[in-house]
Parts: structure tokens; C-alpha cells; sequence
């Protein structure tokens, strides 16, 4: 089984430790070790849903959305980043150049076409720009691809 992310960066400590833990256990349900993990690897939940797909034992495949994807990455990202694409049995890139929102969502497209079900990191508000989680979660229905949204229970962006 394929399984993408998608979801928020940039989530309060607090709401990223429940975020961490509710991916885990999402996981642990898929019988991990037949498990192909999807991810564009930003910072935060693309990042520990890889993380998670290897310590059950997955594999994990890596979307770049551009070739300057990385160096618009937080620094401090950066060799989580590198790690991960080391430990990733696939890369699939979109060919495109620019790290800007439309790339953004040009991989999480194919990402969605390549997987069986999607989790979704999903506040259930609207994308705060083009290519948001919001924006994926819409363009995986359309297409049909089964979406499972996990967001903790009273928790905020902001």
C-alpha cells in the first residue's frame, strides 16, 4: 500500500506533539512493513510521517516540487531533509525549476496520483495560499483518492 501526507507546517509545539502522535498510531495501523510512505519531506508533518514509515519498518518514497525545493526549506531543516532523500528507495521530481506555490502543488498532484490514501495534517479551514493542505485535500477528492484527515481535537494553527 501507498500512503501520502499532506499537512500544516509550522504547528505550535504543543499541537505538533499530538500531530506526531496521532501519525504514529495512524501508522502503526497499516501493517508498516509492507508500507510505502509518500511525502515531499517539508518541515514538520511530511517530515515525521517519514520518520514514523521508517521506524515501522515502511519505505518511504520522496516528491520534489522543484529543484530549488530545499534551499526554500528552513536552514534548521536541512539535514532532516538530507537524511531522509538518503533513506528514500524512489525520488519522483515534477521538472519543475522555481520553488513557488504552483510547484508546490504540481508535486503534491502527482504525489496524490501515486498514492492509495492520503492523510491529511487538515485544520478543515481554507489554504492560506495557493497549494495549502486545504488545496490538496480538494484536488485528492476530485480525483477520487481516499483522504483521512487527522487533526487533534480543539487545536489551533495560531
Amino acid at each position: 500500500m501507498k500512503l501520502g501526507i499532506t499537512g500544516h507546517r509550522g504547528l505550535p509545539p504543543r499541537v505538533a506533539d499530538r500531530v506526531r502522535a496521532e501519525l504514529n498510531e495512524a501508522i502503526s495501523r497499516y501493517g508498516a512493513s509492507a508500507l510505502v510512505g509518500v511525502s515531499c519531506l517539508a518541515d514538520g508533518p511530511d517530515t515525521w510521517f517519514a520518520q514514523a514509515v521508517l521506524a515501522h519498518g515502511g519505505r518511504i518514497e520522496v516528491v520534489v516540487p522543484a529543484d530549488e525545493y530545499r534551499d526554500g526549506l528552513p536552514d534548521w531543516h536541512h539535514a532532516a531533509y538530507d537524511e531522509l532523500m538518503e533513506r528514500a528507495s524512489r525520488v519522483h521530481r515534477t521538472g519543475l525549476a522555481d520553488s513557488d506555490s504552483h510547484a508546490h502543488m504540481e508535486g503534491s498532484k502527482l504525489l496524490v496520483g501515486m498514492v492509495d490514501e492520503l492523510l491529511a495534517v487538515w485544520d478543515g479551514l481554507p489554504a492560506r495560499g495557493y497549494g495549502g493542505t486545504a488545496d490538496v485535500v480538494a484536488y485528492a477528492k476530485d480525483v477520487n483518492v481516499a483522504t483521512r484527515v487527522l487533526w487533534p481535537v480543539g487545536a489551533r494553527r495560531d
